[in-house]
């Protein structure tokens, strides 16, 4: 399965997404704790890129009440998933690829586990820079085991749970195959720190999530450049 289809995947496995991502322990705390990272006060415009059928979008509600909200998803499944739940008014839902968003600009950018399935991230962490306001936050809540073999090890043993899963709840093993093998051959920590500095993040800095996939969930800052003084 290649990067392209990826959407199209996750409309079809949006049906028991949330049954399988409930039976992960910590999994909420942990997009909390990084939600955390943007630093949000009321008032404030955030985007929350690739926000599947809504974890993400939960967890920043959670983290600065009142805060407007544009969630967005290239899978229509995993947004309709999304939008049957109750939010408030100022959440709104966005069907759209993420390096084809075009929703003014904001004051942070939050994608959960979206860099690592991006056809092109390079480009589209470059959009995303220049969506921002200057001086605003990125934080990305992203696997990254490549730096560790003893992450790799733990996320092996977990995808020993995680694939038998997803293929008896969605009837289909291709995506929870590729889950396991897109983590295993994505940027480790240090290359994902490098890969935001050179398309224009300033501030760079990441630390592991704690609990069940310590070393194998990661939160990742960085800043949009500050506008140049005149």
């Amino acid at each position: 399965m290649n990067k392209l289809e990826v959407p199209g995947k996750f409309d079809w496995a949006a049906r028991g997404y949330d049954l399988l991502v409930g039976l992960n322990p910590g999994y909420h705390q942990a997009l909390r704790r990084s939600a955390g990272a943007l630093r949000l006060r009321p008032g404030m415009r955030v985007l929350d890129l690739g926000c599947g059928t809504g974890a993400s979008t939960a967890a920043l509600v959670t983290a600065a009440p009142g805060v407007e909200i544009v969630a967005v998803d290239a899978s229509a499944g995993m947004l309709a998933r999304a939008q049957e739940k109750r939010w408030p008014g100022t959440v709104r839902f966005v069907h759209s690829r993420a390096e084809d968003v075009d929703e003014g600009t904001f004051d942070a950018v939050f994608a959960a586990y979206l860099v690592r399935n991006l056809p092109d991230p390079d480009s589209t962490l470059r959009h995303i820079g220049k969506l921002l306001k200057p001086g605003g936050r990125l934080v990305l809540h992203e696997y990254s085991v490549r730096d560790s073999l003893v992450s790799r090890a733990v996320w092996t043993a977990l995808c020993g749970v995680i694939v038998p899963a997803g293929w008896a709840v969605t009837g289909d093993r291709s995506l929870y195959t590729y889950l396991w093998r897109s983590v295993n051959d994505f940027d480790g920590a240090s290359a994902l720190r490098d890969r935001l500095r050179r398309n224009g993040f300033t501030g760079v800095r990441s630390a592991p999530l704690p609990g069940l996939q310590l070393g194998v969930v990661h939160t990742f800052l960085g800043h949009a450049p500050e506008q140049e003084q005149r």
